[in-house]
């Protein structure tokens, strides 16, 4: 199972399904069957998720200039795609900086540490492929213990969360 990202500059309109649409004007997601008027995201899942009770999780997360995730994982795989600002996302072996419009997949338990514009507002949309005990859960997992007792700059907000069918 994976998850694919499609975008749509001039509108979207989707039937049901396993799909999550994501209104870059009004910052409202949708699942399944939705009309968006201007440009719009629409991430697929593509293949069966496995065993177990799965849902899909919209979420936009926000960073102050400077602002930094400390390393960390999530219990699932997220496409990413940046809204305005720039991103640097650091992994074992890389590092990239995102430009508004990129967007970028992590694993279930990829170790990354994202770190904001110096300057810029930072902010990106995603949605990650969750084990239902995941709902309503915060799913940042930071790798160095002393990390979670950092202040945390960036804000997430819940867009959506859908339970896939069985």
């Amino acid at each position: 199972m994976t998850l694919a990202l499609d975008e749509h500059p001039l509108g979207v309109e989707t039937t049901s399904g396993d799909h999550v649409v994501y209104d870059l004007a009004t910052n409202q997601a949708y699942f399944g069957a939705a009309h968006v008027e201007g440009p719009g995201l629409v991430w697929k899942l593509v293949g069966d998720p496995g065993p177990g009770a799965w849902l899909l999780r919209c979420d936009r997360v926000d960073f102050p200039p400077g602002g930094i995730a400390h390393r960390h994982v999530h219990p699932g795989p997220g496409i990413r795609r940046l809204l305005h600002g720039e991103l640097t996302i650091v992994r074992d072996d890389s590092a990239h900086t995102y430009r508004a419009g990129e967007s970028w997949l992590e694993d279930a338990d990829d170790p990354v540490t994202a770190t904001a514009s110096a300057t810029d507002e930072t902010a990106f949309v995603r949605v990650l492929l969750l084990p239902e005990e995941w709902r309503g859960k915060r799913t940042i997992r930071y790798l160095d213990p002393a990390d979670e007792a950092k202040p945390k700059l960036q804000r997430a907000t819940v867009l959506l969360e859908e339970a896939l069918p069985r």
